[in-house]
């Protein structure tokens, strides 16, 4: 292992958007740590996959702890692991509840708190990007979604304060705020509709995700910023 290689951990990293940051990190010259709940063994020497739910306690301790032992180092950290659940509010369950803060918060905090910790330690600053939603600061009515602001509300604020907090210490800390992306959990029959949400008429892409990921790991002169990529949904319609 080259100790100058950087290394990004990724988390939702089977499927979807966390599955294209892989080979797109990889392309910047970037080591890769890729977590989800099944994630596959890879063929890639410079790709560990760490299977876990990120909600469980102890998995995103686990994650940072095999990517320090595997790589020696932890440079930047997308949290892309989350889960979306649109119901009217008083239809909300417990179940869901816990569902919810699981993934996008306790996820977020366990796995950040150690790969900072290891950015600290290394002094060689760092970088962390939360996946968030523009619903967050543009709610919509055909969009019912009270546990997605509460959550991913969260990881836009903490974002920020992560962001001044660590200034001095060369770790930045950014947002990407999604519109709907053109993603398997969206069935062909909803797309019409959902196209319709943006005032660019049509669903993001998952590229449209991992350029603006992208920009935000080389922008060294850009932190605690909330990077809509969401069609000028957020904008207004």
């Amino acid at each position: 292992m080259d100790s100058t290689q950087k290394v990004v951990i990724i988390t939702g990293a089977s499927q979807g958007i966390g599955a294209a940051l892989v080979p797109a990190y990889r392309k910047l010259g970037y080591a890769v740590v890729a977590n989800s709940r099944s994630i596959t063994p890879s063929q890639d020497p410079d790709v560990l996959t760490v299977a876990g739910d990120v909600a469980a306690p102890g998995v995103g301790a686990r994650i940072v702890t095999e990517a320090l032992d595997r790589f020696g180092r932890i440079d930047s950290l997308v949290n892309n692991a989350g889960v979306f659940v649109a119901k009217p509010f008083t239809d909300y369950t417990d179940e869901d509840y816990d569902t919810v803060t699981g993934v996008n918060l306790r996820g977020f905090f366990e796995v950040t708190r150690g790969a900072v910790a290891a950015m600290l330690e290394h002094g060689e600053g760092g970088h962390i990007v939360n996946v968030s939603t523009s619903l967050v600061d543009h709610a919509l009515a055909q969009v019912p979604s009270a546990l997605a602001a509460l959550t991913k509300g969260g990881l836009t604020a903490v974002a920020k304060s992560l962001a001044i907090e660590y200034a001095g210490r060369g770790i930045r800390a950014n947002t990407v705020a999604l519109g709907i992306i053109r993603t398997p959990m969206h069935p062909a029959e909803t797309h019409d509709f959902l196209a319709a949400l943006h005032p660019i008429g049509r669903m993001g892409e998952i590229e449209d995700v991992v350029e603006a990921v992208l920009y935000l790991e080389t922008a060294r002169f850009v932190t605690g910023e909330t990077l809509h990529v969401d069609g000028g949904q957020s904008a207004g319609h």
